[in-house]
């Protein structure tokens, strides 16, 4: 409205800081110009009682701006319009074209998904987006479901299964705090790390104790040992190590 100020008693200069950071955040991944039009309109008329520079800055397009502002556009107006959502995806079981009512996008695990109801699989689904490609919203609406909001806690989307036990190198601690936090291990007496866990699935957890290469030995379980040495020797073959 014309001539309309907000109350300064009803937002601090820190809460207005907090709002201002948090569509920052966002129009880091925006593929329009909505969330800096938004910042401008709440900035107009508070700025006395906005003091200080930034102190938060986040961004949240990683490396994949480019790539991912559009999709989380198109998947936008999916939601709001109620019109199904497809695309192409790409996972480790292999190539598949979707069809998606789609309710959330969600970030998560430093990573983009979107949340629907999977025609495919007639249940509900998450997506990653990096995986997603040719997204594109559909003419076809949809009733919508009552979908609640996803339980997305690390204990129903990895729910373990795999205790796994191996040892690391001593300058390979870094890796393991940043990726699991400083209690996933214990120090042996040659200055070994001893990293227990439980994972989820056997491909990711071969495929992430290898890229540590000599610097980890697996203990347990004996099926990833071999795993593991099955595919060191088709490497050994391929780079000419092995007749």
């Amino acid at each position: 409205m014309d001539g309309y100020r907000m109350d300064r008693t009803i937002l601090t200069s820190k809460d207005m800081q907090m709002i201002l950071a948090g569509l920052r955040s966002l129009d880091s991944v925006s593929g329009s110009s909505y969330y800096a039009q938004l910042m401008e309109k709440i900035q107009t008329g508070s700025s006395e009682y906005i003091s200080g520079r930034d102190s938060i800055l986040i961004d949240l397009s990683s490396w994949y701006k480019g790539s991912l502002a559009p999709k989380i556009a198109t998947i936008q107006d999916a939601i709001e319009n109620r019109h199904i959502l497809e695309f192409y995806y790409y996972a480790p079981s292999g190539e598949s074209k979707r069809s998606i009512e789609p309710y959330y996008i969600v970030f998560k695990w430093t990573s983009w998904y979107v949340y629907g109801w999977c025609l495919k699989r007639k249940d509900y689904r998450l997506f990653k987006l990096n995986r997603m490609d040719r997204v594109a919203e559909m003419d076809k609406k949809f009733a919508c479901r009552n979908a609640s909001v996803p339980d997305l806690s690390n204990e129903k989307i990895f729910p373990g299964g795999i205790k796994v036990k191996a040892l690391f190198t001593p300058d390979m601690k870094w890796r393991l705090v940043e990726e699991f936090g400083p209690q996933c291990f214990t120090e042996s007496d040659d200055g070994r790390l001893i990293f227990t866990a439980d994972y989820t699935d056997m491909e990711n957890l071969v495929t992430w104790l290898m890229t540590f290469g000599a610097k980890a030995e697996v203990l347990e379980p004996a099926e990833v040992r071999d795993i593991i040495r099955r595919n060191a020797e088709e490497t050994l073959k391929i780079y000419g190590g092995l007749a």
